[in-house]
């Protein structure tokens, strides 16, 4: 099976990569706009034309969409995630190759949802920002393309390699920064929001059982439980050996033993970049802001679709992917 993969080098992708070449029936072509791809190539200000020749002349079975981006303001957001995938939908309707499109979605598509719910497929998509808009109308293009396709809507993904720019990841970070400074104390915001978080690399074996299967429509593919970002944080900090308190600015403190004669208060608000004045310890302690996916305070997915259409099932549990996030930040010390 000749597989075209878009985005091999980011965080999804890099993990999808690994699952496909493991496939000994898996013949993989990666494109994307660095140099250490296979084919280099912009889908954001690349034409159309030029990807079908390019389709015509590899003629793929399946093209798997992982490329997109997750920062940025809303023009740029629309060009890398929007335009970039109505790129892709034409130039497959312009190829004779017949390949199956396995697109990537996420969970913000669906925006905020009601605490205790799950959210299944047929729920209508209502997304609190930038990313979550330009992700859905992406997956609006590809369900209304005709095409033989897939959208995975992955909820909130983590394990190895996960950005430092990431709520999970600056949690890591700011907890290293903590011991290695020897601070008995850590103050954090943001911690209230309940994802649902999924590993990385079951996220990659979704997408190859997706490549495999006859599945169209919308997928969503999670742990099926949500996990408040505070309890995450106690999970982190038993992997990680910190012994110090965690101190919510958003709840209340966590039961841990504080050294007070050396303790230092280091704030770090999980949801957003750190404020100005955390930078200076007469400031007053940052607000906590909201999970950055515009998700409001609980998503938890529905993942019975991804059972039964791709006999499919997440397997690693949180605390390896923490333990793993957590191997990665301690090397930094």
């Amino acid at each position: 099976m000749r597989v075209l993969l878009i985005g091999a080098n980011g965080y999804i992708g890099r993990f999808v990569a690994d699952r496909l070449l493991a496939d000994p029936a898996v013949q993989l072509t990666a494109l994307g706009r660095g140099d250490d791809a296979d084919v280099r190539f912009d889908l954001a200000t690349g034409s159309p034309g030029a990807l079908t020749r390019f389709l015509d002349a590899v003629h793929p079975g399946v093209v798997i969409n992982c490329a997109g981006a997750t920062r940025g303001g809303a023009r740029e957001l629309t060009r890398h995630n929007t335009v970039a995938v109505a790129t892709i939908c034409e130039a497959l309707r312009r190829s004779g190759c017949g390949a199956r499109l396995v697109q990537i979605g996420c969970g913000s598509e669906y925006g905020p949802s009601q605490p205790g719910s799950s959210t299944a497929e047929d729920a209508v998509p209502r997304p609190g920002g930038p990313y979550g808009v330009s992700k859905l109308a992406a997956t609006e293009l590809v369900l209304g393309s005709g095409l033989d396709a897939v959208v995975l809507r992955v909820f909130s993904p983590v394990g190895p390699g996960t950005p430092a720019g990431s709520p999970l990841g600056r949690l890591a970070e700011a907890m290293r920064r903590a011991m290695q400074s020897g601070d008995g104390e850590l103050k954090l915001g943001g911690l209230g929001a309940q994802r649902d978080f999924i590993d990385v690399r079951d996220v990659a074996r979704a997408v190859h059982a997706a490549s495999l299967s006859a599945a169209q429509g919308v997928i969503n593919i999670g742990s099926g439980r949500a996990v408040r970002l505070r309890d995450a944080a106690g999970i982190l900090a038993r992997v990680a050996g910190y012994g110090g308190a965690l101190n919510e600015l958003d709840g209340l403190p966590h039961p841990g033993p504080v050294h007070a004669t050396h303790a230092t208060h280091l704030r770090a608000t999980i949801g957003h970049p750190r404020a100005e004045s955390d930078h200076h310890p007469a400031a007053a302690s940052p607000a906590a802001f909201p999970y950055p996916d515009g998700c409001g305070a609980w998503q938890q997915a529905d993942v019975r679709t991804a059972r039964d259409r791709l006999g499919w099932r997440p397997r690693i549990n949180l605390e390896e992917s923490l333990a793993d996030i957590w191997m990665e930040a301690a090397c930094r010390i």
